[in-house]
């Protein structure tokens, strides 16, 4: 059948159009993107501004119409952190269903650990031994850790990139002096650490995963193949080289950013915050580098999807 996944990110906006049945792998047919960026279209309250509920509400709109373009016999609608956590999410909610007729439904921080971990253990398959699974998302970062399709254990932090770039990086053409570099270290640390050992007590992990577009951009950086060399190329992220790219990252401009391969426009301001999430995440659970994953948490949303309906077929 044909699915349409409508993801509503802390970033962007992601309509994916799949043609998906139970026992293969999802096959993209048809992306549509937009970068609504409701992470920093929050008020000093936190509630979503009308500039950012009438984006998302032309955008849902718009990728609805698609997806009926594209003849998807459903559409799954989801929203993670930056709508999650925002004072007025009920009311964004609501007008987006009243001008639209789409519901989309709000993912606790631990489903969205939870089915991110799903994708990657299907992508990398049994094989791959007991998974440490991390995902820098906009609003939030994912963790989880596990040897079976759920995970034994997983949570979720407020250290998303758009977050803590509009928390810390607010002035883009300075460059960001030396204490708040050091406050934001501190902060992502402190905050990984306190739960750290959620992860650790379950035990070692046998493959350290990375997903979605800031640990891709990170690990393009770094020197991993682009993604026009297809999803099947393995793609790591060092921590060595990590570390080495760091300082350069904070003495760049956001245009000198944008430039550097992988990373685009709108993102670049998130590329620095993210990199240090990064470097503790691996710092902290003693990983030397982290595989890249092409498959997140969309794909989970879908693969849990057909799960359930091969469930009710039987």
């Amino acid at each position: 059948m044909r699915l349409g996944v409508l993801d509503i990110g802390s970033n962007t906006g992601h309509l994916l159009v799949v043609d998906a049945h139970g026992g293969a792998a999802p096959l993209p047919a048809h992306s549509y993107k937009q970068p609504l960026r409701l992470a920093e279209h929050l008020d000093e309250s936190g509630a979503v501004t009308e500039a950012g509920i009438d984006a998302l509400t032309r955008f849902t709109a718009d990728s609805l119409s698609l997806a009926e373009d594209k003849g998807c016999a459903e559409m799954l609608s989801f929203a993670t952190s930056a709508v999650r956590e925002a004072v007025n999410s009920h009311e964004v909610l609501d007008h987006v269903r009243e001008q639209t007729g789409v519901t989309i439904d709000v993912l606790a921080g631990e489903d969205e650990a939870r089915l991110t971990f799903l994708a990657v253990r299907r992508w990398f398959g049994w094989s791959a031994g007991r998974l440490a699974v991390f995902d820098i998302g906009g609003g939030s970062l994912e963790l989880a850790g596990g040897a079976d399709e759920a995970p034994d254990v997983a949570w979720s932090l407020p250290l998303g990139a758009a977050r803590l770039a509009s928390t810390y990086f607010a002035d883009a053409e300075h460059a960001p002096n030396e204490e708040v570099i050091k406050e934001l270290r501190k902060r992502i640390r402190a905050s990984i650490a306190q739960d750290a050992g959620h992860l650790i007590r379950a035990g070692s992990s046998d493959k350290a995963v990375a997903t979605s577009k800031t640990f891709r951009s990170l690990a393009r950086i770094c020197g991993a193949a682009s993604s026009g060399e297809g999803p099947l190329v393995p793609r790591q992220l060092p921590l060595a080289e990590l570390r080495t790219w760091i300082p350069k990252l904070v003495a760049m401009s956001r245009r000198e950013l944008s430039d550097l391969p992988g990373v685009s426009a709108d993102r670049a301001h998130q590329i620095l915050p993210g990199a240090f999430v990064a470097e503790a995440c691996m710092d902290i659970f003693d990983l030397p580098a982290l595989e890249i994953c092409p498959w997140a948490l969309r794909e989970g949303v879908i693969l849990e999807r057909l799960d359930q309906m091969s469930v009710r077929l039987r």
